[in-house]
């Protein structure tokens, strides 16, 4: 069980349990898909086959930026954002937004993300302020304000509340996440400011950007033979050494050009999930 703020949330589920939970809830949308859910690839490069939408809008969350986004995942993952909004509610935030899942079949947002292949990754944004439903233009147009200072070296004194933490850490304990991206100066953050237990901060990585939202990533879900892990993440806390590494680049001198990036190369069972289509 999760306490967060004092109040007592709902209990975490095993990741099939749970969908079967919401299914059953109605918070899924009444549709069947064509074939079971089946990714193939990873880390990186990869295709969902069964992948299913978020719906536009449900307790406790709106999708954002519809028209340059897309909210398909593999069904586990779908329940889990669901159930992180109704947590994020019952502790008293508003409404979360959301963006970026899958594509229908996964494979390549290029240009925008290097990940996001496999249904597996969601973008879920940082702000908490209660919020009256939007509508769909202003969902189109939403821009949500960095928690960043300019320096990059911590975050906004007037914008980071303690619920922000609460958020990040509800994220880290749903059932299959591996880790959780956010800027380098949010984890310095929560490093100087988490008391108590401590475990979940292993979970909370640092990365480039990441200053108004939080990139949620979940392992590979059990049955998924074709789908491959990334290392799961070092122990500690890491608030080490590991950490400052990111500030002192802010320090160095800049780097030269790189090569150009090389195209993606899926693997071979992905041409024919990704010609097909979602059904």
């Amino acid at each position: 069980m999760i306490r967060t703020a004092g109040r007592r949330l709902l209990p975490l589920l095993p990741a099939t349990l749970l969908t079967a939970t919401l299914l059953t809830a109605t918070l899924l949308p009444t549709r069947a898909w064509a074939e079971p859910p089946r990714i193939v690839g990873g880390p990186g490069p990869g295709c969902i086959a069964g992948a299913v939408p978020l719906p536009p809008a449900g307790p406790g969350f709106e999708t954002i930026r519809m028209s340059r986004s897309w909210f398909w995942g593999h069904p586990d993952v779908i329940a889990a954002l669901q159930l992180l909004a109704l947590r994020a509610r019952s502790a008293g935030m508003g409404s979360l937004f959301m963006n970026d899942i899958s594509k229908p079949t996964g494979g390549p947002f290029p240009g925008i993300h290097a990940s996001h292949m496999l249904g597996l990754d969601a973008d879920v944004w940082l702000d908490i302020r209660p919020k009256p439903p939007l509508s769909p233009a202003q969902r189109e147009a939403v821009e949500v304000e960095s928690l960043v200072r300019a320096d990059q070296r911590g975050v906004e004194p007037n914008l980071w509340t303690p619920q922000h933490a609460a958020l990040i850490r509800l994220a880290t304990e749903l059932p299959g996440v591996d880790r959780v991206l956010v800027n380098p100066a949010i984890k310095r953050q929560l490093c100087q400011e988490v008391r108590g237990d401590r475990s979940w901060l292993s979970r909370v990585r640092p990365w480039y950007g990441h200053a108004a939202h939080m990139h949620i990533h979940f392992r590979c879900p059990l049955g998924q033979a074709e789908c491959r892990d990334q290392a799961p993440p070092p122990a500690g806390d890491g608030c080490d050494a590991t950490l400052q590494w990111w500030f002192d680049q802010l320090d160095a001198p800049p780097k030269p050009p790189g090569a150009p990036s090389r195209p993606v190369v899926l693997p071979a069972a992905c041409a024919a999930i990704m010609a097909r289509g979602p059904g």
